[in-house]
């Protein structure tokens, strides 16, 4: 593995020897490793995943063009730093962006982020409020780039009517023991069709513009410094034209849980207000004069909205019999989709009553 490591990371353009290197596995569907060197630069290289994004070239690509953007726009304020404030990916020998092994695998490299850490779940307020301001920060500074210039690298990721027609798929193919169990969730669902397609409505009729969004905001993909400060978003291999509200959706949806994802005891499933608060802070400070009125005004049903469609592919995988989330027994999407139909629950129940 040494030598294979090594010989990846000799295809790059850099000016570093290999030294030494660990494997990261924090993530779930790429492999990616910290490459230590005989210089004051480290690396990361990552093996992107050919079977679940068919377009790699396109995927990092959209990264690199990002990235590009943002370099250009911090350029000014970060001088020599500016690698150590964004990331910043380092071409292929053969001037590409990545490169493609013997057995067909594509891997990019880019620097690594010194004295940075992330977080796997939020434990105060401050790091929600800067994990706020991160997204919002990412989000303003690529308001002006053309979304239309990135691939689709998943195409009906958050698309509601495509969630909807598997999950009607789903009910029809069930077990009837499978439908009895989801009995009281499959009612909630047809109950709010209508208010969970609203985002995607406004979104197909213009109302609510496509921009770049991230798609992946999940708290462990904000960066921060030793000092719990935000440094700026990583892991964008789902960077591609979206709306805002499926990535404030998403995060407030992974950072307000009480609970883990798959918490059978629904009683420690709540809504944390304090940190719904606190991220849409930081959101709103760096994005408010960047963001269109109804784009403000929609934020909390983004992130109902959010919650409900992973709730919804989680119940459709279980009607399914497990064929898409790796499962650990037998009913452990439906706990899932309980979890997140709970969570949903609870925070309409706090919006309504804080009028937040």
């Amino acid at each position: 593995m040494i030598n294979k490591i090594q010989n990846i990371f000799e295809q790059f353009e850099h000016l570093h020897n290999y030294v030494s290197h660990s494997e990261i596995h924090s993530g779930h569907i790429n492999d990616t490793f910290f490459v230590k060197t005989d210089g004051v630069t480290n690396y990361i290289i990552q093996r992107i995943n050919h079977n679940i994004f068919k377009n790699v070239s396109g995927l990092i690509n959209n990264k690199v063009l990002v990235s590009n953007h943002l370099k250009n726009k911090y350029s000014s304020i970060y001088g020599e730093e500016l690698n150590q404030k964004v990331l910043s990916f380092v071409k292929a020998k053969k001037s590409n962006n990545y490169y493609i092994n013997e057995k067909g695998n594509f891997w990019n490299a880019m620097i690594f982020i010194e004295n940075s850490k992330t977080f796997e779940i939020v434990k105060d307020e401050e790091i929600a409020y800067e994990a706020g301001k991160l997204l919002g920060d990412f989000l303003k500074l690529t308001s002006d780039f053309d979304s239309n210039l990135l691939v689709n690298v998943l195409p009906n990721f958050h698309d509601m009517s495509f969630r909807y027609q598997q999950y009607e798929s789903s009910l029809k193919s069930a077990t009837s023991d499978r439908l009895k169990k989801a009995n009281k969730y499959v009612n909630m669902i047809s109950q709010l069709k209508e208010e969970m397609h609203i985002l995607q409505n406004l979104k197909e009729s213009g109302k609510i513009p496509v921009r770049v969004t991230h798609n992946d905001t999940k708290i462990s993909n904000s960066l921060f410094n030793k000092e719990n400060k935000g440094i700026c978003m990583i892991d964008t291999d789902t960077v591609m034209p979206g709306i805002i509200h499926y990535d404030f959706g998403d995060a407030i949806r992974t950072i307000c849980n009480t609970a883990a994802e798959d918490e059978k005891d629904l009683s420690k499933v709540e809504f944390n207000l304090a940190y719904y608060k606190a991220y849409k802070k930081g959101f709103i400070e760096k994005t408010k004069d960047s963001l269109t009125p109804i784009e403000l005004e929609k934020l909390p049903l983004a992130a109902k909205t959010m919650i409900f469609i992973i709730g919804l592919r989680f119940l459709t995988d279980y009607l399914n019999n497990d064929v898409y989330y790796k499962t650990e027994y037998l009913e452990h999407n439906l706990d899932r989709a309980k979890n997140q139909f709970k969570l949903l629950n609870s925070l309409n129940e706090k919006l309504k009553k804080n009028r937040v």
